[in-house]
């Protein structure tokens, strides 16, 4: 089967690419980021440069579909956030997409609108208040004395506003776009990555948030059995019908209540756990009844992110041991005697995170998704 798959800057889409390559499928990939992380893969047949659909939908649209047609794609499969640009025009592409309409993969991704479809199918996430104005922060500063602020859009939790004092949430917030305020919880973290077929979870891991890129990017990676979060996810899916590839973050407090925090209708780094089952392939194709799960229970890291985001924070939390420990002990997502190039060419699509950065004045992580990140922009669909 000949594959496209788009967002290749991902480690996740790289580990797709890898595993749809060893069951012996043909990969294509789309990007508009140049010399992505992807890019000199050997698991990639060819790779092209498109538009970048944030600035370009229309053009990106286009261009995916003369790629479809002149390379006879059967499946193609978006990854990262230029999946809500793809399914914008989901019917204009000549060949099945792993990926539902955008109207329901917004409703996901919307903060807000997350948090209301999950209590109305009677799952647990945090109380919520809507931010559409000053009012509203007042109001939900008298509700609690310790929350947290969200934009309804965001990845990586990089705008998150962790116990903001009243004045600093008073100075921050704008109000483009709305923003949530959430009790502040605390527990521990995890997050999911599914893969699911007409509500059937047909993939699945679990892993715990231990390490992070900024507040919210997990770059280690160790699967866990949890069979309330798995019920969770089921129920979830089951009862939108949902097709495609979905991930949750949610909280355990102490007392054992789990809470959903938030949705990612795409691949997220549980693919790097998934990826070594072979079933976890046919989950995309020829999904079968048993729900795929990691075949062992090893750890998995960025190692890159580790040493540029988690050990100057090891240090400051006089965590360098436990650091060190997990460094010594985790498999490098990108290492791959059989394919190197990816991991020693990294280093170009990072140059070209931090020359984002430089540029626009925010973080290498928010330069990461600069072209290619959905905000709830109107459109006519």
């Amino acid at each position: 089967m000949n594959i496209l798959l788009t967002g290749g800057r991902a480690p996740a889409t790289l580990e797709l690419a890898r595993a749809f390559h060893r069951a012996g499928h043909t990969v294509f990939m789309a990007e508009s980021l140049h010399g992505h992380l992807s890019q000199p893969s050997n698991a990639i047949k060819a790779n092209f440069v498109v538009p970048a659909p944030r600035q370009n939908k229309e053009a990106f649209l286009a261009a995916l579909n003369h790629i479809i047609v002149e390379n006879k794609i059967n499946l193609l499969i978006p990854t990262c956030e230029e999946i809500f640009y793809v399914s914008i025009g989901l019917d204009s592409l000549p060949c099945k997409v792993f990926a539902e309409p955008i109207k329901k993969l917004n409703k996901f991704h919307n903060k807000w609108s997350f948090v209301v479809n999950a209590i109305g199918l009677d799952l647990y996430a945090p109380e919520t208040i809507l931010i559409s104005n000053q009012d509203d922060i007042l109001h939900a500063y008298a509700h609690w004395r310790a929350l947290i602020l969200k934009p309804v859009y965001s990845r990586f939790a990089a705008r998150t506003l962790i116990l903001p004092p009243l004045q600093k949430a008073l100075s921050t917030l704008t109000f483009e776009l709305p923003w949530i305020a959430q009790e502040f919880l605390e527990g521990q973290s995890y997050c999911t990555y599914s893969v699911c077929q007409n509500g059937v979870v047909h993939a699945h891991t679990t892993y715990p948030s231990r390490f992070t890129a900024g507040q919210g990017a997990t770059i280690v990676f160790e699967h866990v059995e949890h069979s309330a979060i798995f019920n969770w996810v089921k129920k979830f899916v089951r009862e939108n019908n949902f097709t495609g590839q979905i991930a949750f973050d949610f909280i355990q407090t102490a007392d054992g209540q789990l809470y959903g925090l938030e949705c990612n209708p795409r691949a997220t780094s549980g693919v790097h756990l998934l990826a070594s089952n072979p079933a976890f392939v046919d989950a995309f194709i020829d999904p079968q009844p048993a729900c795929a799960t990691p075949l062992n229970k090893s750890t998995h890291m960025l190692s890159a992110a580790m040493v540029m985001y988690a050990l100057p924070k090891a240090v400051r939390n006089g965590q360098v041991m436990e650091w060190l420990k997990t460094f010594l002990t985790s498999r490098d997502v990108i290492f791959d005697l059989k394919d190197p190039m990816p991991f020693l060419l990294q280093w170009r699509s990072i140059r070209r995170y931090l020359s984002l950065s430089r540029k626009h004045g925010f973080s290498p992580l928010e330069a990461s998704t600069f072209d290619i990140e959905w905000n709830g922009e109107k459109q006519t669909y």
